[in-house]
């Protein structure tokens, strides 16, 4: 899950309508869904980290700082379930880049090393969304499997990133092909996977990190080595931020 900074309101009052906040959020932060990393080309939705639809948080729906974005699939999954900040990780005010591996067979798992309390948030984060779901499959005419969910999404793409880590292997040096590689990745989305294909180039990693909006100003990421920061900065001093 990317980390990112959503900054500064762009404006003094609450959004009202809400989805007026959209443009400045995509502006901010990619046209990435927050949750599960991919690219939404039409109706990425303003997501509510605390649900509007909870009478407790009314007074959020305007709110700049409760806002993130999300693809269909994570809303719907989300909905209306309460969100307490200090019991989830959260990809704008959490190092959450941290917490989570990606694996090749498109599993998303919160990551052994970590502290059990924190393992627990990371375990209830991808629950939130839906993002420990197993791969989904249908029957296309001819009677054939076809997957059609999220997990063989981030199958796709990794397997995408892996040949497009063996062309920059195969051209050290040409800037072209490294330039290539990150135009790839941001129309592809999943951040955290060419992360993980490219774990042992930095070069690489820095230039995902500067490519994918939002991320470097996280300071998430070490400048150099590309090395997680944790706890995070939690530069905009969010409620319940650095949780790892």
């Amino acid at each position: 899950m990317r980390p990112v900074r959503r900054g500064a309101s762009p404006q003094p009052d609450d959004f009202a309508p809400y989805k007026d906040a959209q443009p400045h959020l995509i502006a901010r932060m990619g046209r990435y869904c927050s949750y599960c990393e991919r690219r939404i080309a039409t109706q990425l939705a303003v997501d509510h980290i605390q649900p509007k639809g909870v009478a407790a948080y009314a007074d959020l729906i305007g709110r700049w700082e409760n806002y993130l974005l999300a693809c269909v699939n994570c809303n719907s999954t989300k909905k209306d379930k309460n969100v307490g900040l200090g019991d989830v990780l959260l990809p704008d005010r959490d190092n959450t880049s941290a917490a989570f591996a990606y694996l090749a067979d498109g599993r998303v798992e919160p990551k052994v090393c970590l502290a059990p309390a924190v393992f627990l948030k990371a375990r209830d984060t991808l629950a939130l969304t839906g993002l420990d779901k197993k791969i989904g499959l249908a029957l296309d005419e001819n009677g054939k499997q076809v997957a059609i969910d999220r997990v063989s999404q981030r199958m796709e793409v990794w397997a995408t990133a892996e040949v497009t880590r063996s062309d920059v292997t195969s051209s050290p040096g040409n800037d072209a092909v490294r330039r290539l590689a990150v135009r790839v990745a941001l129309g592809h989305g999943f951040f955290s996977i060419w992360m993980r294909v490219f774990d042992d180039d930095p070069e690489m990693r820095n230039r995902l990190i500067d490519a994918f909006e939002g991320t470097r100003d996280s300071g998430c990421f070490d400048p150099v080595t590309t090395e997680s920061v944790s706890p995070a900065p939690n530069p905009d001093g969010l409620a319940f931020g650095g949780k790892l």
